[in-house]
């Protein structure tokens, strides 16, 4: 096991480690994502990560952190190869900003503030919405709009901007994602739920007071500091992109202007 900084100083990895793994661990640690609860909040499936307690809080044992985060990038980054949709989501205040920053950089949909029940096992009422929202924008932008009156175009605008705050994040989602990454997933239950009832398979951050079961890849690790969040979701992000380098190119789909048939390129 490795005897985490809140007890001293990280010491040196234990012979047979490699550089990239001791590397890891070590950027873990400077992250402070070996930062748990205090035992009383535990969830019991959490105990086997802990290593010890510091002034009452428990600290994650950071070799087998190491081990989850790889499984969760790996998952990552299959997802990456197959160009296939993650849905991020992050509504505490510390995973918002990181979270929109994240899925934005990779296209992705996300959730970066509250949850709207429904928005997976009701999808298609939430597409009614999503499709709202992106025709007014795109007659505002067209100029259609210019039509109405003043204190029409008023009204359309605040709906424009209810909308985009609460859907506009979701806007690139086309069907159920192929994944739902949440940032403390017993901050997002309802969202976790949703994902497991529709049979989206969840990559999650979770905290020692959350249950491991929720999620099929899951990262032991502190949900509440930004710091840790961020290298975490970074790290996630990287796999996924080293999948997008090596996945085939898309398809493109064009009209053979001869035969007036759908033609597929690669």
């Amino acid at each position: 096991m490795i005897i985490c900084g809140a007890f001293a100083t990280l010491p040196s990895i234990m012979d047979g480690k490699n550089a990239t793994n001791q590397t890891l661990i070590d950027n873990l640690f400077k992250a402070g994502v070996h930062f748990g609860f205090s035992k009383s909040r535990r969830h019991p499936s959490m105990a086997e990560y802990i290593f010890g307690a510091k002034n009452k809080v428990e600290i994650f044992d950071l070799e087998k952190v190491a081990d989850k985060l790889e499984e969760a990038k790996e998952f990552m980054h299959n997802l990456g190869n197959k160009r296939q949709k993650v849905l991020f989501v992050g509504g505490k205040n510390e995973a918002r900003v990181v979270i929109k920053a994240a899925a934005t950089s990779i296209g992705m949909p996300y959730v970066a503030g509250r949850w709207i029940g429904g928005t997976l096992t009701n999808y298609s009422e939430i597409k009614k919405r999503i499709a709202r929202l992106t025709d007014l924008i795109e007659k505002k932008e067209k100029g259609e709009l210019n039509k109405f009156t003043k204190l029409e175009r008023l009204h359309i605008d605040r709906e424009i901007e209810d909308l985009d705050k609460t859907f506009g994040g979701l806007v690139g989602l086309e069907g159920l994602p192929h994944a739902l990454l949440a940032v403390d997933t017993k901050h997002e239950e309802i969202a976790v739920t949703e994902a497991r009832t529709v049979n989206v398979p969840v990559i999650g951050i979770l905290n020692s007071d959350c249950n491991t079961e929720v999620a099929k890849h899951y990262i032991p690790a502190n949900d509440g500091s930004v710091a840790s969040i961020k290298y975490l979701i970074q790290e996630l992000v990287a796999a996924y992109e080293g999948g997008l380098k090596t996945a085939p190119a898309p398809k493109v789909e064009d009209k053979d202007s001869n035969k007036g048939t759908i033609k597929k390129q690669t």
